[in-house]
């Protein structure tokens, strides 16, 4: 039932009245949005490498907060499986953004292991939630015993 709702709410919030659907847009306005994207898109330097870093990291702490901000359900490894997912995507996105923005050896390497540490760990939450793993999804190193035993043996 909430999914019906949430499809539906998203049906209405991202739907474009009919009165506007058939706007034209005057070609200076055009012109000027062409502009604006090219200037954007061309990259001098540094300064725009910087930037896109800058921008790239606060676009995924921001998500990673956001996505983290979950209604407490009173089982408390549920609630940290919830909160901790999102924090390691967090860890994710931002090792990506040194992968593409850092030089240093070092840190891109750390970069690496990051993604794959990370990954292994939310598919472990993942398992522990009961989630459906999607196709394709690495196997984590260690996975909860069938019988619901905590213990990692």
């Amino acid at each position: 039932m909430s999914r019906e709702n949430d499809e539906r709410l998203a049906a209405q919030t991202w739907s474009i009245p009919r009165h506007r659907s058939r706007r034209r847009f005057s070609a200076p306005f055009i012109g000027a949005l062409v502009l604006m994207v090219a200037f954007a898109a061309r990259g001098e330097g540094t300064t725009i490498g910087a930037d896109a870093f800058r921008v790239t990291i606060a676009d995924a702490v921001a998500r990673m907060h956001a996505a983290m901000d979950v209604a407490f359900s009173g089982d408390p490894d549920r609630d940290f499986a919830r909160m901790m997912i999102p924090h390691h995507q967090g860890a994710i996105d931002m090792a990506f953004a040194e992968l593409r923005y850092g030089k240093d050896k070092r840190l891109r390497r750390l970069a690496q292991e990051i993604v794959v540490e990370q990954q292994l760990e939310i598919t472990v939450m993942q398992l522990a939630l009961g989630d459906t793993l999607a196709p394709g999804t690495a196997a984590p190193t260690q996975v909860l015993p069938p019988c619901g035993d905590d213990r990692v043996q």
